[in-house]
């Protein structure tokens, strides 16, 4: 495997300022791409990002927005465009999991409400608005970070699992609308412990025992461990999947053929 399968591509990474979000920056930095990082709220973290990124030698642009606003996805889409041209690879990396909820039972209309215009409307806007773009050459592909939720459901904020559902339709949509220049795939990522896992509240009180009791690998995902998944959906190692749906999480869940 080369370690320069993006040498002077573009990568545009929603929520690269912190978590998962930063470190497939810093890795498809690492394999030669210059790197448009998004935040909405974590400016230190971007800015901690773009110095990461220019370190290892590569170009990196600083974008601000809230997704879940069209204007303001227009805005972010034409800066990148007019700072390097093109963008090659888009990474919809921002969800919300509503954090804070602990149990279906937590009707709130204004949790359901940004979960769903966050993971649905915002990466709608994302692939659309960056992908109409990407169209006018060949080669381009889109990753959407999805969830193992689609497979298990979640008790907890039943939204979310809706949400995340949703964006696999999404993904198989513009697969076929984007087609054959632009490919569009999901990652059906694990529960990764991220500290914004670490925190939840049933993650702490014995969500995470029962999740590795029942993972055949034994372990809980770090996000190290979905960046290798994500790049090769970006890469051309997988240039003949488009619209499906890349389940990695340890073998939590076996589904299929």
């Amino acid at each position: 495997m080369t370690a320069t399968r993006f040498q002077d591509k573009t990568v545009f990474v929603t929520g690269s300022g912190r978590g998962f979000g930063a470190e497939l920056a810093r890795a498809f930095a690492a394999e030669g791409a210059h790197i448009v990082v998004h935040y909405n709220s974590s400016a230190a973290g971007a800015e901690e990002t773009v110095a990461d990124v220019r370190k290892l030698g590569r170009e990196a642009l600083l974008v601000q927005g809230n997704i879940a606003s069209l204007a303001d996805v227009q805005r972010m889409t034409e800066k990148a465009f007019g700072e390097f041209g093109h963008i090659d690879v888009l990474v919809n990396n921002v969800g919300d999991m509503a954090l804070e909820q602990t149990s279906w039972r937590e009707m709130d209309e204004k949790v359901v409400s940004h979960t769903l215009e966050v993971d649905i409307k915002g990466t709608m806007f994302m692939i659309h608005e960056v992908g109409s773009k990407m169209m006018t050459r060949p080669g381009g592909a889109i990753v959407n970070i999805g969830s193992q939720v689609v497979i298990a459901g979640s008790p907890r904020a039943p939204q979310y699992a809706a949400a995340k559902y949703g964006v696999i339709g999404l993904t198989k949509s513009y697969a076929r609308a984007f087609a054959p220049n632009v490919r569009v795939n999901t990652l059906g990522a694990a529960f990764m412990e991220t500290e914004a896992l670490k925190n939840r509240h049933d993650w702490k009180s014995g969500r995470r025992e029962v999740i590795l009791q029942q993972t055949p690998l034994a372990r809980i995902a770090q996000p190290k461990d979905m960046v290798g998944p994500t790049l090769f959906l970006a890469s051309e190692e997988s240039g003949f999947i488009t619209g499906q749906f890349l389940l990695c999480n340890g073998g939590l869940a076996m589904v299929g053929a």
